[in-house]
């Protein structure tokens, strides 16, 4: 019948496929993340989508991945290998003023055009800078993927970047840094990234200091671009109701202009951690902001699942919470209970070649010295506190957290294209939660012993923080275990 000739092609081309997953499954692809695969099903592979990825002859990468719950909506973006960290004392801000200026008009399109054309097609167009990467992106009708990839190809290679526009922007961005240190905790880190790298690109800031921004000019933004946007730091990555082969003809197409080699010569320099803090004492201010940090690793390093693990663990809360004395992490329990701060939080921030774990929390000046000592506390005692049935309990929480940061295909596109940039190729949901499930209390302990016992440690510090202890104080509880 022909009920039963439908049932055994869909069985041929499930085969079929798990035949051609099997290399990816089994075979460990370079780099210290992949030494050590936990080996995946086949069979388990098919439960998700599968990216697929072309490499142009031009080095530009092209990936895709359909999203079974988007079957009218697309989203497409270009991910770009650079941001703050690869900028000099003198060009850092650059990449952010980019962003600025992105939809302000291109040789093709002013900035209205680009608005009203966006606008007709009821799209959205958005992008972001960070450290490491800068993302243009679009959100579209399915019919309306080639039209997007059009403008994101527009903005990339044709951006005007007037005097005018570069001018307007200037005084745009110097408000925006207004508005972000109003944000403690978002300035903090900021202070932090600079303590834990001293005189290292990474410790600089994504906005750029007040004096670069304005003095930019067209011509620095013109050679950052020349420098960084080029065809082996790119990936075009398309998720949703997306057809693959039809991306590709249109990037070949769009981005046929896109350089292969930087016009100007560009040395990546290395990731440098030094144990230092900074502190800012500000009394008037209501609460005393405190992140501690500790060095720990890049993407593709094995220790990345363990120490998503302790960041579970350790967990985080809020004063707008409810129940946090309660909690199964004796830090949040601490910390509601004796009403010790107003937030908690773990933080676990990876880079390509390094990562900081660390605390962050706000406290009142009266508590402040008994926070950090819960927090002091909490840390080295990973070591060696850690359960069996502790870890149970996070990996369940990790996994739903997984799948549910993948549940859009904006989600979907992010995820695709930050590990292109950072590990070189797309990890499998099914191999992630392998990964995951591969983790013990064995490899949390050793994980935590590598990066926190007896090791140096980065401080960031505002308010009112005269009760907060020394660096030496700190660092010696990096290797007492104090129950």
């Amino acid at each position: 019948s022909s009920n039963e000739r439908t049932s055994g092609i869909r069985k041929m081309n499930l085969l079929r496929r798990c035949k051609s997953l099997k290399r990816f499954a089994n075979v460990p692809r370079g780099g210290q993340l992949f030494s050590s695969v936990p080996c995946v099903e086949p069979y388990e592979l098919v439960r998700y989508p599968i990216t697929d990825v072309t490499t142009l002859s031009s080095g530009l990468r092209v990936a895709t991945e359909k999203c079974p719950r988007n079957q009218s909506t697309a989203t497409v973006g270009v991910w770009i290998d650079t941001g703050s960290r690869y900028e000099s004392k003198e060009t850092n801000g650059c990449a952010h003023f980019l962003e600025h200026l992105a939809f302000k008009g291109t040789q093709k399109r002013d900035r209205d055009s680009l608005e009203i054309e966006i606008e007709n097609i009821g799209g959205h167009l958005n992008a972001y800078t960070s450290r490491e990467q800068t993302v243009y992106y679009a959100q579209v009708h399915r019919k309306d993927t080639a039209q997007a990839v059009d403008i994101l190809a527009d903005i990339i290679l044709n951006s005007k970047l007037s005097s005018q526009s570069v001018d307007r922007e200037r005084s745009v961005i110097l408000r925006e840094m207004e508005e972000v240190y109003k944000d403690t905790e978002e300035y903090v880190f900021d202070y932090l990234h600079d303590a834990a790298y001293l005189e290292n690109p990474l410790g600089q800031t994504i906005l750029g200091p007040r004096e670069n921004i304005k003095k930019i000019t067209r011509d620095d933004l013109l050679r950052y671009i020349g420098t960084h946007y080029t065809t082996d730091r790119m990936v075009i990555v398309g998720a949703g109701a997306v057809d693959h082969q039809e991306l590709v003809k249109l990037v070949e197409e769009k981005f046929a202009a896109l350089p292969k080699t930087p016009a100007h010569p560009f040395e990546r320099v290395p990731a440098e951690f030094s144990g230092s803090d900074y502190r800012e004492r500000q009394d008037d201010m209501d609460l005393a902001h405190v992140a501690l940090a500790y060095e720990t690793c890049g993407w593709t390093d094995p220790d990345t699942y363990p120490l998503l693990f302790i960041q579970a663990m350790i967990g985080s809360w809020d004063i707008k919470q409810t129940g946090g004395e309660h909690s199964s992490s004796k830090l949040v329990s601490a910390v509601a209970g004796k009403k010790l701060g107003e937030k908690v939080m773990a933080f676990n921030t990876i880079y390509h070649d390094t990562g900081l774990f660390g605390i962050y929390a706000s406290s009142y000046e009266k508590r402040l010295f008994d926070l950090m000592h819960h927090i002091t506390q909490t840390i080295p005692n990973v070591c060696y506190e850690v359960t069996s049935d502790t870890v149970e309990e996070m990996r369940n929480q990790i996994t739903a957290n997984l799948l549910l940061s993948l549940d859009t295909s904006a989600q979907v596109c992010e995820d695709i294209g930050r590990q292109i940039l950072t590990v070189g190729r797309r990890l499998h949901p099914t191999e992630v939660i392998t990964r995951i499930n591969a983790v013990d209390r064995a490899a949390v302990a050793s994980c935590a012993r590598r990066f926190f016992y007896d090791k140096d440690h980065a401080l960031a510090a505002v308010g009112p923080i005269f009760e907060l202890q020394d660096y030496q104080f700190i660092r010696r509880r990096s290797y007492s275990l104090v129950r």
